[in-house]
């Protein structure tokens, strides 16, 4: 049998899905989103980087990855913290919830949900900052603590205002669906088309912040991971901001909440 091969058209159809994701076109269903949803998830990639490489074997987003930790060190594993996944998890589950209290009192516009909770995040971000600035690395228990309280607020508020807009294989978070879709759905497959294009974009967004904070960690610059992650959020929140102003000049659909 043949080897398999990639057409020109596929790679055609995947190229142009990306240049829109990056570049959606007047009158794209999702407005402006997509891109800013990829800078979120480079934001995802930096603080995960952080939290497992920083703070001890936990993630901040991930929050199947502190499932499995906690099931780890039930079973005796050596390198994971109970209290730590702990933490993690509730303090994600407390901004979740934040977050869909934010949803559900702003629910007629999109782009004002996601205005709304990257301000928040971004300041829960620039107080994980300052906490790692004034903490010498590596960091003591109660700044461990603080910045894990601090991070996982941000990044359940992320995953809610991310799950509120519903654009799809951009969750900001969870790359198993988005990497199953793109060979389940394939044509190869007998599907429709795995919209390959926008989900190797989310991949490797997800990549780009995981590589940039551990190049960060191994040069000793443990604070650098979040400076870049704030000033991504703030830069993202800057163009939302832009955003939501031209969609109520024009009354754009992409705006109305889903």
């Amino acid at each position: 049998m043949p080897a398999a091969t990639t057409s020109p058209a596929t790679r055609s159809t995947a190229l142009h899905e990306a240049y829109r994701t990056l570049r959606p076109g007047p009158g794209a269903p999702h407005g402006p989103l997509p891109p800013l949803l990829l800078a979120l998830t480079v934001v995802t990639g930096l603080v995960d980087a952080f939290s497992y490489l920083a703070l001890g074997h936990v993630f901040v987003a991930n929050m199947t990855g502190n499932v499995v930790f906690l099931a780890l060190t039930l079973g005796g594993a050596p390198g994971f913290s109970l209290s730590a996944s702990l933490l993690a998890l509730a303090a994600f589950a407390v901004g979740a919830f934040a977050g869909g209290l934010l949803v559900h009192r702003l629910r007629r516009h999109q782009g004002r949900v996601l205005l709304a909770a990257l301000l928040l995040q971004s300041v829960l971000v620039l107080g994980a900052l300052v906490t790692a600035w004034l903490s010498a690395a590596p960091f003591p228990a109660p700044a461990r603590q603080l910045l894990i309280v601090l991070l996982g607020l941000a990044m359940g508020l992320q995953n809610a205002a991310a799950r509120a807009l519903a654009v799809p294989d951009l969750t900001t978070t969870v790359l198993t669906l988005t990497i199953t879709g793109i060979a389940a759905d394939s044509r190869a497959a007998g599907g429709a088309g795995s919209r390959i294009g926008r989900r190797l974009l989310s991949a490797a967004a997800m990549f780009l912040g995981v590589l940039a904070g551990a190049l960060f960690l191994h040069h000793h610059a443990p604070v650098l991971p979040l400076l870049s992650a704030a000033l991504l959020l703030l830069a993202t929140a800057a163009a939302t901001a832009t955003a939501v102003r031209r969609a109520e000049r024009t009354n754009a659909p992409w705006a109305q909440l889903r």
